[in-house]
């Protein structure tokens, strides 16, 4: 017996204990849906994590990431529905169908021909559904736009290149300022709605994710803004009194002293 399928019975024995009549109150009261949202909650922990590039807690909120993924598949075994080993062959099942080109004899011109043969094949899983519905509701709107768009793309429903794309940002861009003059609050969200989604796409087309670069952006804010703060209690200087030049000066000193060059 491998180390790693021992580890996942010693798992899988803690959970048994925890939800058994001798076990733990809170535990035994759970049920997959009271569970969905701290799934959802420690996949954001384990993706914040990931890239923070912190190993010692990736490896962390992956072990909380397996225990309720346990747990929910503990459950619906109890209620008779399925079990782990289920749920583990049919994923490996899947895999195996959607790669011939690594488990049978096919093979593949392009990465397009690769795409296509994987569509076809979610196609005949999914018979009856339409080629949206496995695109989950509740992901965040950017990831979900990006999820959208390359469905889009994968099916020819796009702009035919980049070029393409980028016109049509020039005129979401338009229709927007258009709606902000004309004083429309509801006409301004939609419009920039649709500007947003287009810069997904035009990402997408270049290789980025809009999801991704936006927590990268909001990363590099908040740590320039701990080190801009930092700097102002070394000279004694009160935040809460400066004015926007007096903010410039310390965050254009910032960006040098941390990122020369960068914008």
């Amino acid at each position: 017996m491998s180390d790693d399928h021992s580890a996942l019975l010693r798992l899988r024995g803690v959970l048994d204990r925890l939800v058994g009549p001798q076990g733990c109150p809170w535990d035994r009261e759970q049920t997959p849906a009271s569970l969905a949202d701290y799934l959802v909650e420690e996949v954001h922990e384990l993706v914040d994590a990931i890239r923070s590039d912190t190993p010692d807690d990736v490896r962390e909120e992956l072990g909380d990431v397996w225990f309720l993924l346990l747990f929910v598949s503990r459950l619906m075994e109890q209620d008779g529905h399925f079990t782990m080993e289920d749920v583990l062959e049919q994923a490996a099942a899947k895999m195996v169908r959607r790669h011939p080109h690594v488990f049978a004899d096919a093979s593949f011109a392009n990465l397009d021909a690769l795409w296509a043969n994987w569509e076809k094949e979610k196609k005949k899983e999914k018979a009856g559904r339409g080629p949206f519905e496995g695109i989950p509701a509740a992901l965040p709107p950017l990831l979900r736009a990006y999820r959208i768009n390359a469905k889009a793309a994968r099916l020819g429903f796009t702009w035919q290149d980049a070029d393409g794309v980028r016109k049509q940002l020039e005129q979401e861009w338009e229709e927007w300022q258009a709606a902000e003059a004309d004083g429309s609050t509801e006409k301004a969200l939609d419009e920039y709605g649709d500007y947003l989604f287009t810069l997904v796409e035009y990402g997408r087309r270049k290789g980025l994710k809009a999801n991704e670069a936006l927590d990268r952006a909001n990363r590099k804010f908040l740590t320039r803004f701990d080190q801009l703060a930092q700097l102002a209690a070394a000279r004694g200087i009160d935040l809460e009194g400066l004015d926007l030049d007096g903010w410039n000066v310390l965050w254009e000193e910032v960006k040098q002293r941390h990122e020369p060059g960068q914008d």
